[in-house]
């Protein structure tokens, strides 16, 4: 952070009282952020019923002051899996008191430094918004602290809290009581402010009589004095690093269009169809895995897997099935009961008329020997043939455990029998974090990579479903539909 004198964009030889009084507004989801802003401007600049994903700036005369305020996207709540219900979508909380399911974080998602960036050469008071119909947590004391913590420091010299929906209070119960009974995590963020905060009811905006905006000029000017007159000037670094971030952001977006587009050019109509057969040893996350690819718990995962399981669901505008399998042995083909072999290949007969891909499961946590590598190929090739190279990717579970470790350099670090396995496989491989199902992107790039590997393969899109895989009547699958009626329709045959 640096601090410099607002001599230079004033005129003021001194440097004490310039022309403009800069506001960047920050807050938390459904805070009243937007209502806020335009209760200051005096009108309705911002949209105030929509969630704000960019930073926009308003300007207005006050007191024979220009007043630049910059409304800036809802900074991003842990999520709470004991309050997955809870609502922080909406970023409006004076017009949209009730809770909604607050939605993943947009790609084009901006941080602070934009805001900050947008009323140059730097805002003399950053307003915290705190809406008092919401709890005020430890998870949004954190998430507070680590916003003004991404804009460099020194920001909270120049901070101030900012209450809203204060027509929510009871009756006769004052914001300095709601300071007080609210809980730690709340007295924490006032005392970082400097004990500076005021409070709003957007509601009045138009009467006559409200004065709650002079109050809170007032309240800046004051701020200002105490700051001799300086504002807050974010880091050429951080700006930098925003920046290297908003364009790798651009790039992601980009490389999604690309994928759609080139998807749209492979197949057109309806939803296409991706089937894909779990494969591995026992207890290496196979179902978990489906679970991940999925979205959600199709299938039961920490117990072994008996039977065959099919599930199908959307999943990135495609249609997935999945079958899930029960586990090989490790040491042999021959330790590998014939039931379970059998029960392998009826899984791929259940994606008719074959599976596009065999996804190996592979922890990254577990060592790949010789032996291990040697079985794993003697159970693909036994069960579906030479071919089924062709179709076969590595996907590594247990992605967590990586931590910042790239997966090629855990690669590297794994030894010949690894990368010897990759090369079989055509070097087609993939990490997942199967801990959080439905909300890992990287499904998205995982489907993307079994659609690559279905056009090199041109017209041997999938493995063909032998007959010897159907020699007798299958006693063992779970799922209820007969292959013969599995799959129709598919586009990708």
């Amino acid at each position: 952070m640096a601090a410099v004198s607002s001599a230079s964009d004033t005129g003021d030889p001194r440097g004490r009282h310039p022309p403009e009084r800069r506001l960047l507004i920050l807050g938390g989801p459904q805070s009243g952020k937007t209502s806020t802003a335009n209760t200051i401007l005096g009108d309705d600049v911002f949209d105030s019923g929509t969630e704000t994903t960019h930073s926009n700036v308003g300007h207005t005369e006050m007191y024979g002051r220009r007043v630049t305020v910059v409304d800036t996207p809802p900074w991003a709540i842990p999520s709470d899996p004991t309050a997955s219900g809870e609502a922080d979508s909406n970023d409006n909380a004076e017009t949209e008191p009730d809770s909604l399911p607050q939605p993943p974080p947009s790609l084009d998602s901006e941080g602070p430094c934009m805001g900050a960036i947008l009323c140059p050469p730097g805002p003399h008071a950053i307003l915290l918004v705190v809406s008092v119909s919401q709890p005020f947590t430890e998870t949004q004391r954190r998430a507070a602290e680590e916003q003004l913590g991404a804009l460099g420091g020194g920001t909270w010299r120049y901070s101030m809290v900012l209450f809203t929906c204060v027509d929510k209070l009871s009756k006769g119960v004052f914001i300095e009581e709601h300071i007080a009974n609210t809980g730690e995590a709340l007295q924490w963020l006032v005392e970082k402010c400097g004990s500076r905060y005021h409070a709003f009811d957007n509601t009045r905006k138009d009467a006559e009589d409200n004065t709650q905006v002079p109050e809170l000029m007032e309240k800046v000017e004051e701020l200002i004095t105490d700051n001799q007159g300086w504002y807050f000037e974010v880091n050429e670094l951080i700006l930098l690093e925003e920046e290297q971030a908003r364009r790798a952001l651009e790039e992601e977006r980009m490389r999604m269009e690309e994928h759609a587009r080139q998807r749209e050019q492979m197949i057109g109509g309806p939803p296409r169809e991706l089937r894909v057969l779990l494969l591995g040893w026992k207890g290496v996350g196979k179902s978990s895995v489906g679970n991940s690819i999925l979205g959600r718990r199709f299938f039961e995962s920490g117990q072994e897997t008996e039977l065959c399981l099919r599930r199908q669901a959307l999943v990135c505008g495609r249609r997935v099935t999945i079958v899930d399998t029960p586990g090989w042995d490790w040491f042999s083909v021959r330790r590998t009961p014939k039931r379970i072999r059998q029960e392998s290949q009826r899984g791929a007969a259940l994606l008719r008329p074959g599976p596009h891909t065999l996804l190996l499961v592979l922890p990254v946590v577990s060592s790949l020997t010789a032996r291990k590598r040697r079985t794993l190929l003697a159970h693909i090739e036994t069960l579906f043939g030479e071919t089924a190279c062709l179709h076969t990717m590595v996907l590594f579970s247990c992605g967590d455990w990586l931590g910042r470790t790239p997966i090629e350099e855990h690669i590297l670090r794994g030894g010949r029998e690894l990368q010897r396995l990759l090369e079989y496989c055509g070097n087609y491989y993939h990490v997942l974090d199967s801990k959080t199902p439905g909300k890992d992107r990287s499904v998205s790039v995982l489907l993307d990579k079994i659609e690559e590997m279905i056009r090199e393969n041109g017209d041997k899109a999938f493995l063909p479903i032998q007959d010897e895989w159907l020699s007798e009547e299958s006693s063992y699958s779970s799922d209820n539909t007969e292959p013969e009626d599995d799959c129709r329709g598919c586009q990708l045959q």
